[in-house]
């Protein structure tokens, strides 16, 4: 009998779009893959849902809280339902930005120089000398990120709206010049590296998912030194974080002939997008493995205490 797939979608988070447009992407191409699929747009009653339906494996498609900061991964082990990607600690302290970056510089994982400072503080006057970055603690998909330029008179007036949805608590964060580039990691294998171009502003939510708003050139037009160097670091920070299954890091890489030759790693995604537009299928793709053999690997990857 084929293996029953519960996929786990949508959710509450600033990224329920993006967790559906994963969910449904995945969920098609299990299918087409052979398995039993249930798709469950993720709500407060969810343990209830997922008791009642009581799949083989749950596919964790959510981006944001509640999927990729512990929390489900919590849910799924009490009712012991195997689960992908990485368990409840590795996904806490890789979706907290400060306790991650921590973690990350005591493995050896070059990381940008930065604080914690409150919104408020934020608000009213720059906390680092421009250019800096501003973003909240726990989110992902850039979602409520500045970078404040030299340009910047004044921090982002946004951060005193009353409806601020992202905390008060932020990490105001140097800001490096350069590449963007990003590394996915399946089980213990390092992929390849893949240059982002966002064609305007940066790779902020919109960039990443929206039709031809960023080019994907891959492999990375670096030397084959530094592209080695990210994917080296790449699997050491999935390795220091405890990630399991597929997991993707960013990095920023100061590749100007004046610049600093700086490469730091920005953050690590536990959750990465699964959409037809995502870097975790193209990085695969790039090795040989079609989007129906990614998803296959990733649930025959399940199991619980990850």
């Amino acid at each position: 009998m084929a293996k029953h797939v519960a996929v786990l979608m949508g959710g509450w988070s600033a990224e329920r779009e993006v967790s559906l447009r994963s969910g449904k992407h995945c969920a098609d191409a299990l299918e087409a893959q052979g398995y039993r699929v249930a798709c469950v747009d993720v709500g407060r009653d969810v343990a209830e849902v997922l008791a009642r339906l009581k799949p083989d494996v749950a596919f964790n498609v959510l981006h944001g809280r509640p999927g990729e900061d512990g929390t489900m991964q919590g849910i799924l082990e009490i009712l012991r339902i195997p689960y992908t990607h990485s368990g409840v600690l590795a996904s806490a302290l890789a979706m907290n930005k400060v306790q991650a970056k921590k973690v990350m510089a005591a493995a050896g994982v070059p990381v940008p120089e930065g604080k914690v400072v409150a919104r408020a503080e934020a608000a009213k006057a720059h906390v680092l000398p421009r250019p800096y970055v501003l973003k909240p603690v726990a989110e992902g998909s850039s979602v409520g990120v500045f970078i404040v330029t030299e340009n910047h008179s004044h921090p982002p007036q946004e951060l005193t709206r009353p409806d601020w949805p992202y905390g008060d608590v932020l990490l105001a964060e140097r800001y490096v010049p350069g590449l963007e580039l990003t590394c996915a990691v399946l089980g213990e294998e390092a992929l390849g590296v893949i240059e982002i171009e966002p064609l305007q502003r940066f790779y902020d939510y919109e960039a990443k998912y929206t039709p031809g708003a960023s080019r994907h050139i891959l492999p990375a037009r670096i030397l084959p030194s530094v592209y080695q160097l990210v994917r080296k670091l790449a699997l050491a920070a999935h390795r220091a974080l405890g990630c399991r299954g597929v997991s993707r890091a960013d990095f920023r890489y100061d590749h100007r002939p004046s610049g600093s030759g700086d490469l730091v790693c920005l953050e690590v995604n536990t959750q990465p997008g699964m959409t037809e537009m995502s870097l975790v299928p193209e990085l695969a793709a790039h090795e040989g493995r079609s989007f129906g053999e990614l998803v296959k690997w990733i649930v025959e990857d399940a199991s619980l205490d990850r």
